[in-house]
């Protein structure tokens, strides 16, 4: 009986490890979400667009790409080495690196030396840093459309339950960011049914715009004028020129030139001039211009 017992254990624990060798484990490193085709998608840093390669942290501890290999060729595991030392190949837990296709490797780390071709196959692989420990892979078919990505439904994903490849076209582009959608809205996925080109987006948008400034300038405006009002009255109480000036409609360049009249008159800074005119009589009847003797030339004495 004893010997029976310890048999069914024995045969259990074998089916149970059987059952779960079948059942294939994603590794720590996926390459999640590949675009080939870029014409109107995601930008690099340097405003140019290609094709992108996205790599997912699927473990629950920071790791470091740095001296790893990404290759797009089977017979050469090492044709990019990814830079060692820099702090942004630390991926933190299940998060993203996005590397540009675009065979420009001086222009960063995260720019590669190859490019992706639509017209064929694309291999895809990333090596350890030995140059032989193949650490994911993927193919991704000829094809692909413009601004379209091949990866899988869900970050890191790669198996199913039989234990075959789940890669597939994606629905939606998402550059560093999860491949699911973790929650719909359903105000938004109404709105871009209903309004397919964003006219009412926009409108709306520009009217709330618009309301908010024209709201704000009749705020400061009133503000303002009883700002105004009330530093008027205290300069009134205080009976200064101030206080004139705020009574009146003159402007301030003509009661300044009063007030300095005012002060010179007071000062007594003007010329004082007689005002007495002084008028005699003429002896002469006649111009000592019009003499006759005045028009001979005098001999010299």
């Amino acid at each position: 009986m004893r010997i029976f017992k310890i048999a069914l254990f024995l045969s259990a624990v074998i089916l149970l490890s059987s059952g779960c060798a079948s059942k294939q484990k994603n590794p720590a490193w996926v390459i999640n979400e590949v675009m080939v085709v870029n014409e109107n998608s995601y930008m690099d840093d340097f405003g140019k667009r290609n094709g992108w390669i996205e790599i997912y942290n699927n473990t629950a501890k920071t790791q470091d790409l740095g001296g790893r290999y990404l290759t797009n060729d089977r017979n050469n595991p090492k044709k990019y080495p990814i830079p060692r030392g820099d702090v942004l190949t630390k991926i933190p837990p299940h998060q993203h690196a996005l590397f540009w296709a675009d065979d420009e490797p001086f222009n960063g780390t995260f720019h590669v030396s190859f490019k992706l071709d639509p017209a064929k196959e694309n291999y895809i692989a990333l090596y350890d840093n030995d140059g032989r420990t193949l650490l994911d892979e993927i193919v991704i078919p000829a094809g692909m459309l413009a601004n379209q990505t091949y990866g899988y439904l869900k970050d890191g994903a790669k198996y199913g339950e039989e234990g075959e490849t789940i890669g597939t076209h994606l629905e939606r582009v998402t550059p560093s960011s999860n491949n699911a959608i973790l929650e719909e809205n359903p105000k938004v996925v109404t709105l871009q049914e209903t309004d397919t080109l964003g006219a009412m987006l926009t409108i709306t948008s520009m009217l709330v715009v618009f309301s908010a400034l024209i709201a704000l300038y009749f705020f400061f405006k009133l503000s303002g004028n009883i700002a105004k009002g009330m530093t008027e009255r205290k300069v009134a109480q205080s009976g200064t020129l101030s206080a004139v000036r705020s009574h009146t409609h003159l402007s301030g360049e003509v009661l300044a030139a009063i007030s300095a009249a005012i002060h010179e008159m007071r000062e007594d800074q003007h010329d004082l001039e007689s005002t007495i005119l002084t008028i005699q009589h003429v002896k002469r009847n006649y111009s000592p211009w019009n003499a006759k003797r005045q028009s001979l030339r005098e001999l010299p004495k």
